[in-house]
């Protein structure tokens, strides 16, 4: 099971396993409604390196800019789920829209990212990752999973019904 740190817990634990030799991979993300395209990520991720780190944003990070109605499930919840990958060894949750100042703390050897994002956010991150002789890597987008299609596909199955509690 995976520890979930605080960011300060978190640097230590890195300075420590750096010490040790161990290649350091992150990625970061809301992991909102748990998909294939996550796990498949992050299995990709851990492949990579020793030691897989999840920075995770907070709910307040991603109504930032996700808006009011996300995430659909709460930070605590989807740190515990994650928690419990095997493939996952340390998760930090982050207040800011981006992971930046975090990375600037714990400079890992490898940011990997996978999925949909926004081209000028990581221009800055694989900037920041270069400037420590840090990789930057992405993995292509799997459309046929996302959690906002997921959201999409069950407000369209039960538009005409109401949802019914047992």
């Amino acid at each position: 099971m995976a520890e979930i740190l605080s960011q300060s817990e978190l640097k230590k634990t890195v300075i420590a396993l750096k010490k040790q030799g161990r290649k350091i991979v992150v990625t970061n993300g809301v992991f909102d409604l748990l998909h294939l395209a996550h796990i498949h990520i992050l299995q990709k991720c851990k492949s990579m390196g020793d030691i897989l780190i999840v920075l995770i944003n907070s709910d307040s990070s991603v109504k930032g800019y996700k808006g009011d109605k996300r995430p659909v499930v709460p930070e605590t919840e989807r740190v515990e789920l994650l928690a419990n990958f095997p493939f996952i060894d340390y998760i930090t949750i982050f207040n800011e829209d981006t992971p930046l100042s975090i990375l600037k703390e714990i400079k890992p050897d490898i940011l990997a990212k996978g999925g949909a994002f926004i081209q000028e956010r990581i221009a800055r991150e694989k900037q920041l990752l270069e400037s420590w002789g840090g990789k930057f890597i992405t993995f292509p987008l799997e459309k046929e999973y996302s959690s906002t299609n997921i959201i999409k596909k069950i407000l369209e199955a039960y538009k005409d019904e109401p949802v019914r509690q047992k």
